[in-house]
């Protein structure tokens, strides 16, 4: 009998995992279902139970990231994306995202950082150079980096117009034009 006992109870420590697995892919699923529909702050609470459960998941750290962002607080979207990155270094959608939420809290050098190593390993990332180019433009704790605002802003007007998104190309050139003036060069 009390080996009995004993498989019983070792059977439902194995698959006590299973069922936290399970039951934070239900939260996550559930924070993706309310962040489609808009509702981010009841998102970011089933984020949150999500990463309680398994904090060793990516996803529900990227998507706080993203519903943080869309609530407009960037400090807690940078450490969200912070704890995506820990989990996935070389993702390179961790790494966007995060590099635009930091051009947002005016950390340039930090968003350099991480929009830099997006367009070197994904150089038609048209959103990736043209804030790479916005943080350059910025830029003021060194020298001014003229010559890679003007060639990666050229760059994302390049690949918006090529992708057809004309919007996002006039916006980046009317940034394209800014610079050129502030640097002095010539409209060509």
């Amino acid at each position: 009998m009390r080996f009995l006992i004993a498989l019983v109870f070792l059977i439902q420590l194995v698959s006590v995992p299973t069922l936290w697995a399970d039951e934070a892919l239900d939260w996550y699923l559930k924070g993706n279902e309310l962040s489609g529909k808009g509702q981010y702050e009841q998102a970011v609470e089933a984020y949150h139970h999500a990463i309680q459960i398994n904090p060793d998941a990516t996803g529900p750290f990227y998507n706080l990231g993203l519903a943080y962002k869309h609530l407009k607080q960037y400090e807690r979207a940078a450490a969200a994306f912070e704890s995506a990155l820990r989990l996935e270094p070389d993702n390179i959608n961790i790494r966007l995202n995060l590099g635009n939420v930091y051009n947002r809290m005016e950390r340039w050098e930090m968003a350099i950082g991480h929009l830099n190593r997006v367009v070197h390993r994904s150089k038609d990332n048209a959103e990736a150079h043209g804030n790479l180019g916005w943080a350059y433009l910025n830029y003021s704790e060194g020298p001014q980096f003229k010559m890679l605002v003007i060639v990666n802003l050229q760059k994302a007007v390049d690949l918006f117009e090529a992708q057809n998104m004309p919007e996002a190309a006039e916006a980046t050139r009317k940034t394209l034009e800014e610079a050129r003036k502030k640097f002095g060069y010539n409209d060509n």
